[in-house]
């Protein structure tokens, strides 16, 4: 049983802690599934739905490059994609892909990378801050003393 990205894996769960559980697998690898990797409802207490000892079946979602290997038991489920939640209407979101706000148009993240989507929030972000910070001075005026000051006339 190779533990690989994508993987669909049974384990038995050894800890939980608040933010998530421990799964070992019969190599005797281990790897953890966040608390929100659980189930598709919100969950206050993963005591609610896990115990230790308790057999799991779990995807293998990442392993980051220290070996660490994060796991998702609802990405584990077939069913899953059939019981997502719907909108009101009962129609499913019309778009596929996310859509990354630029500032003046909204364009399709397909083949942005992370750290070109982070980038171009940021100048926007600076961008924003700096409009902001502009028309605060322009509606504080620079020329009107501030209160509580020494004023002498």
């Amino acid at each position: 049983m190779a533990v690989e990205i994508g993987a669909i894996l049974e384990g038995k769960v050894t800890g939980i802690t608040n933010f998530g559980a421990f799964v070992e697998f019969p190599d005797k690898t281990t790897g953890m599934v966040h608390i929100s990797e659980v189930s598709s409802s919100f969950i206050k207490d993963i005591h609610e739905k896990l115990s230790e000892g308790d057999t799991v079946k779990v995807k293998v979602i990442d392993i980051n490059e220290k070996g660490k290997i994060a796991l998702s038991i609802k990405k584990a489920l077939p069913q899953e994609e059939e019981s997502k939640p719907k909108r009101p209407n009962g129609d499913r979101p019309r778009r596929s892909q996310p859509q990354v706000w630029t500032g003046t148009q909204r364009t399709e993240p397909e083949n942005m990378s992370f750290e070109d989507m982070m980038a171009r929030f940021k100048t926007v972000s600076d961008e924003k801050m700096s409009d902001l910070k502009k028309n605060s001075v322009a509606k504080r005026g620079t020329s009107t003393p501030r209160r509580g000051g020494n004023q002498r006339g």
